[in-house]
């Protein structure tokens, strides 16, 4: 067994039982348990972990995937236009303004799928974690959001 893996089930044990807002309170309650950790020892574990952070009707929590339920993304579902690919990275097209509100959903919602957004004014970049991966990463979002397929950029 690693030195991290201890670690990381505490992680988990903490997140189950407590309400976490942020990471100085994980790292405390870690503490507590005799574990001290640095911040980027403590970020890379969360992402190993899956661990996202939520805002919920009571406020911002860290979860881990699988915890409470899908992020709900029926709020931000309106506000998508298209999403299509060009077989490199998907493209997700909102109303105007709304790009930023529908990237923070989709890194909220923890696909794997998914390395990261980048946000514009209208428009989001989705980059597949693999560089294969970006037909089943559009075919992922357009499910997830409801979206009729646009298919591949010409």
């Amino acid at each position: 067994m690693s030195r991290a893996e201890p670690r990381r089930d505490a992680i988990r044990q903490i997140l189950a039982r407590h309400t976490v807002a942020t990471q100085d309170q994980l790292r405390r309650h870690l503490a507590a348990r005799g574990i001290r950790v640095a911040q980027a020892t403590l970020s890379r574990d969360m992402a190993l972990l899956g661990v996202r952070r939520v805002v919920r009707a009571g406020g911002a929590r860290y979860e881990m995937n699988g915890d409470a339920g899908q992020v709900p993304l029926d709020p931000v579902r309106r506000l998508v236009e298209s999403i299509a690919t060009n077989g490199v990275t998907v493209v997700v097209k909102t109303k105007a303004g709304a790009a930023s509100t529908v990237a923070r959903a989709l890194d909220e919602a923890g696909l794997r799928s998914a390395m990261g957004t980048l946000a514009g004014d209208d428009t989001i970049f989705v980059a597949p974690v693999s560089p294969r991966g970006s037909g089943a990463l559009c075919r992922e979002l357009q499910r997830l959001l409801a979206v009729e397929p646009a298919g591949r950029f010409r």
